[in-house]
């Protein structure tokens, strides 16, 4: 018996169809994809201490870039344990996450990591070791959604510039007030008023992920913008 042209056009319908659902929802996160080559090229490119920038996805993340005037708005410490690099970082709560995580959960899977220069003269694996000490006394604790200045709770430039400033002295940026960033957008404006209503803390210190990506006192080692 013969097959009808209309079969044949059945069967490559359920053919195509069968494609484009296993590309649809099969297929790798390009982002992850993007992450997993972060290290294995040369691992030599990355050291512990190194600070790692992205744009984040969070709900707070564009108010942020328009009150700084920032490309940049999430970021974090780079430790390298066994063969694995991992990133301290200010979220809910303050923890470590596999770098490869970190990098896809951004926009597009895009980073710039920044270095402390004259870095093997200042991070030896003493300080290193007290980094890492200095930060334990922050795990665990909550995302500071107002940003203030005290350590009953974290945000991710925060944890950074208290983490270099308590283990070497060093101040990674610079430290501003709340009212010395751009409210003006109305995104910005409507972001404020749900974190403080009426009472903005304006004289509030705040140290912004721009103001520790800016320091001159780090270089560029890796980017993949």
């Amino acid at each position: 018996m013969k097959v009808k042209p209309i079969v044949f056009a059945l069967i490559a319908v359920v053919l195509l169809a069968g494609l484009y659902a296993r590309r649809k929802y099969f297929q790798a996160n390009p982002s992850l994809e993007v992450a997993t080559t972060v290290g294995k090229e040369d691992p030599s490119e990355i050291k512990d201490g190194d600070l790692i920038f992205q744009t984040s996805l969070s709900g707070q993340s564009r108010a942020i870039q328009l009150a700084t005037h920032s490309e940049y708005s999430h970021c974090g410490i780079i430790y390298k344990e066994g063969d694995s690099y991992y990133v301290f970082e200010a979220v809910q709560p303050v923890k470590r996450t596999p770098l490869v995580e970190w990098i896809a959960r951004g926009e597009n899977g895009k980073y710039v990591i920044r270095r402390l220069k004259g870095r093997d003269k200042v991070l030896t694996p003493e300080v290193i070791s007290r980094m890492k000490d200095v930060g334990a006394g922050f795990a665990g604790k909550d995302y500071d959604l107002v940003f203030e200045w005290s350590d009953d709770k974290m945000y991710c430039s925060e944890l950074i510039w208290k983490v270099y400033e308590r283990a070497t002295g060093l101040e990674i940026g610079v430290l501003q007030k709340l009212k010395d960033f751009d409210l003006t957008n109305e995104l910005v404006r409507a972001k404020v008023e749900e974190r403080y209503g009426k009472n903005i803390p304006g004289d509030e210190f705040v140290i912004s992920p721009k103001s520790v990506f800016n320091s001159k006192l780090l270089m560029t080692v890796k980017a993949n913008e």
